[in-house]
């Protein structure tokens, strides 16, 4: 059996992390989504549930979000308590190569939505498959996820390439695809479905930008994280620091920019 291997770990460094990326794309995700009223989500892999709560106030329906970590699901719990929340939400529990659903719910929900969890399962295909499943005939699967070989940083800052590159061979090594992204479409036909819009939520920003230091941060904070493991690949841990350093340096250029996107695309499961 496929299992799963994410990277990133659930410290509260990590949900830091996530809930800084989560401003930053929600509102793009949701453009990208057009959900309507009274549509029934879940959301694969809900994390913080920051993204699955504004998905339920955007629908008005309660989303249940399937998350492995119990310590993702905790804080989840308590941001959405903290924001007077708690009744747009159910967290559970669950594995998203083997969702716990009750009987009632296969082919129950409107939306299945999985955001930044593929690149980190062996068999994504697996997973969109459970979603298909998850949804009626005619319901929509939703996914949006890296492509790390896409990521442009100009002017380029010393020493940076060569610890993306080895970044993304981290992955490699656990069996997991660092450019899924540009599979999407791919695997929601290969799962059965019908692939129907594919675009690009854009993520990067430049020098001038109010939110460029929390753009650099977050590209800063996925390799500090994954330290031991790019170092696992042969690149020399000073190498790593060393160009760190030259990234928060060279974020304070006037004519740094960062060029990313994530990849999105929907499907709809035949009638």
């Amino acid at each position: 059996m496929s299992s799963s291997h994410y990277t990133h770990g659930s410290s509260e460094a990590e949900q830091q992390r996530l809930t800084a990326l989560n401003r930053r794309l929600n509102e793009g995700c949701l453009h990208a989504a057009q959900l309507v009223a009274g549509e029934r989500v879940v959301d694969f892999g809900a994390g913080l549930g920051q993204y699955s709560r504004l998905m339920a106030r955007a629908t008005g329906v309660a989303v249940l979000g399937l998350e492995r970590s119990p310590e993702q699901i905790a804080e989840a719990r308590h941001q959405a308590e903290a924001d007077g929340e708690t009744t747009l939400l159910e967290m559970r529990q669950a594995d998203v190569l083997d969702p716990p659903f009750r009987d009632d719910e296969h082919g129950g929900f409107d939306v299945a939505h999985a955001r930044f969890v593929l690149e980190h399962i062996p068999d994504p295909l697996r997973v969109v498959r459970n979603m298909a499943r998850a949804v009626r005939p005619g319901g929509r699967v939703i996914l949006s996820d890296d492509d790390y070989d896409s990521l442009r940083l100009w002017p380029e800052p010393p020493g940076f390439q060569p610890v993306w590159t080895a970044y993304q061979r981290t992955y490699d090594r656990h069996g997991n695809d660092p450019i899924v992204g540009r599979r999407l479409v791919q695997l929601l036909h290969q799962a059965g479905l019908l692939p129907r819009r594919s675009t690009l939520v854009f993520f990067g920003g430049c020098a001038g930008d109010p939110d460029f230091g929390e753009v650099v941060r977050n590209i800063a904070s996925i390799v500090e994280e994954a330290i031991d493991d790019i170092v696992a690949t042969g690149l020399a841990r000073a190498a790593v620091t060393a160009a760190l350093d030259a990234l928060i340096a060279w974020s304070k250029e006037p004519d740094s920019a960062v060029w990313f996107g994530m990849s999105w695309a929907e499907g709809i499961r035949p009638a």
